[in-house]
């Protein structure tokens, strides 16, 4: 009898020790999933530090156009490629969401694009952005990339990929390419703050100090040719 139970105890550790243990693991798997339904985003060389980024019109979830030329009153913009699917993205909502509310009164608001291609992820669409921003209470634009024009021009391999971008005589320069900082999966273990440091040099009439690190997250979805 003792080694029956043994047994049964070995084999339900195992199949515990198998199953997705988070719902993160089971987005990863979703993920991974969609991944062989698709191909990776376009290369394209983007902007690079000190370029001078363009101006975009996209419809955002109120269903009117935004462009960047709406916000004759800032200093810059934060640019965050972002999705609703990606574990890597949701990981960084509550983040974004801060940040937007500490930092657009400052002059660096978070303009939200969604890159990917609603056809190949569908949890994507355009309807379903509006009920993600609900649910999370964004508190800045989420604009679709219709037809997927915009997200090459920067460059964006990821989701989340941040742009920030400060006015300057010549226009809208790329001043921090990348991350929003050094863990996506726990903010209380954040050791380096990419995004923030970035911004707050430029509003202390600095340098930035660290002006690339390496986009983490989901590939950008786009339909295979």
């Amino acid at each position: 009898m003792k080694k029956y139970l043994m047994l049964v105890l070995a084999v339900s550790f195992f199949a515990a020790c198998q199953a997705p243990k988070t719902e993160e693991a089971k987005e990863e798997k979703k993920e991974e999933k969609t991944v062989a339904m698709s191909t990776e985003a376009p290369a394209a060389e983007g902007y690079k530090i000190g370029d001078v980024a363009t101006d975009f019109s996209l419809k955002n979830i109120d269903d009117k156009m935004v462009s960047l030329a709406d916000y004759p009153d800032t200093k810059g913009f934060v640019v965050i490629f972002t999705c609703n699917h990606c574990p890597y993205a949701k990981a960084y909502e509550d983040r974004i969401v801060a940040f937007d509310k500490a930092y657009k009164e400052k002059g660096y608001p978070v303009i939200a694009i969604n890159p990917n291609d609603p056809t190949v992820q569908e949890a994507d669409s355009f309807e379903l952005m509006k009920v993600r921003a609900e649910e999370k209470g964004f508190t800045f634009p989420y604009l679709m990339d219709e037809g997927q024009k915009i997200y090459p021009q920067y460059g964006a391999k990821k989701t989340p990929h941040v742009y920030v971008l400060q006015k300057e005589d010549k226009g809208l320069v790329v001043k921090y390419i990348g991350a929003i900082d050094d863990n996506f999966k726990d903010a209380s273990k954040v050791t380096e703050k990419y995004l923030e440091n970035a911004v707050n040099a430029l509003l202390e009439g600095k340098e930035v100090e660290v002006e690339t690190t390496k986009a983490i997250g989901c590939s950008i979805k786009t339909a295979k040719a």
